[in-house]
């Protein structure tokens, strides 16, 4: 379902100037209903500045007053300019893994400092100075954030990644990392694969001595 360009911004907005409950503006801005409680409650970790959605063309007053009269009612989002701009934002993450942002971002900062903010901005779909904020331990909860793979996480996937740490290494003329585990034993693997399959060929079991009259019965 389309959303409004800033959620938590229309809800201050909503919260303020309107009657609507708070599930209807949860749901109309694709949030967690205890985040407009925490709005209405002014516990949110950064003061919001609300955002009218009317004049961004993304509600009418029609449909707040629908909405105003019957609780069960849910808000359909207006189609104006600011719902196509919406597409070229950041990633739409659920509320179920906002948390878990700044542990992701905080893993790529420690393992991956060659990415940049604005390359960690689009995998997570965060913005610079949430990332700035991790990186000189400024952030208001850094105490709790633990460094974790953001892939694990669902927060972004592993091509992705990938594909921004070769880019990063590229423009920063280093080699992008590649796995060498193997290489030690490629030859002793080769050649047992070798024996292996000629042993197949002659169905011979091996590490297995045969006599002669064995190998050549008919």
């Amino acid at each position: 379902m389309a959303q409004p360009l800033m959620p938590h911004a229309t809800a201050s907005w909503l919260v303020d100037n309107t009657a609507l409950s708070f599930e209807q503006i949860a749901d109309f801005c694709g949030l967690h209903i205890l985040e407009v409680q925490a709005i209405a409650d002014d516990t949110a970790s950064t003061k919001l500045t609300g955002r009218d959605p009317v004049r961004a063309h993304e509600l009418t007053m029609e449909e707040i007053e629908k909405g105003q009269n019957d609780p069960d009612y849910r808000l359909k989002m207006s189609k104006g300019p600011e719902q196509i701009r919406r597409t070229k934002g950041p990633r739409y993450t659920p509320v179920s893994k906002r948390a878990d942002k700044p542990d992701g971002i905080a893993w790529i900062i420690r393992n991956h400092p060659e990415i940049s903010d604005g390359a960690i901005g689009k995998l997570i779909g965060t913005t610079r100075t949430t990332i700035a904020a991790i990186r000189d331990r400024s952030h208001w909860n850094i105490a709790n954030i633990v460094p974790k793979d953001p892939v694990t996480l669902g927060l972004t996937s592993q091509r992705e990644l990938d594909a921004a740490v070769a880019k990063a290494a590229k423009a920063a003329g280093i080699e992008a990392p590649v796995d060498t585990r193997l290489e030690g034993d490629r030859e002793a693997l080769l050649e047992q694969l070798r024996a292996e399959r000629d042993a197949a060929s002659r169905d011979i079991t091996p590490g297995v001595e045969y006599d002669r009259d064995t190998l050549f019965k008919s």
